[in-house]
């Protein structure tokens, strides 16, 4: 795995989170966040689609959509397809 570094939140207090990375060999986005603990806000996620034991859900400050659409450019100028995902995030 090749991760190539992105950016990371330039308000987090100690500098270190939320993170985003590329991965340049298959062009996955990988993300740290903040982990969602209030209890509204998983019953809402949950109420929508549960949220497989393999996976999280992380939050992101809006702050951090400039690193996120720079990784959604690079694999675009670097013409790797982006993946259609459905409406429940399956492959369509």
């Amino acid at each position: 795995m090749s991760l190539r570094f992105i950016g990371k939140d330039p308000g987090s207090p100690d500098g270190g989170s939320p993170t985003i990375w590329v991965d340049d060999e298959d062009g996955s986005i990988v993300v740290q966040g903040w982990k969602i603990e209030d209890a509204s806000t998983l019953a809402a996620i949950q109420s929508a689609r549960p949220v497989p034991e393999h996976e999280t859900v992380l939050r992101l400050p809006g702050r951090m959509i400039p690193f996120l659409q720079e990784v959604c450019n690079a694999r675009v100028d670097n013409r790797r397809p982006l993946e259609s995902v459905g409406p429940f995030g399956n492959s369509s």
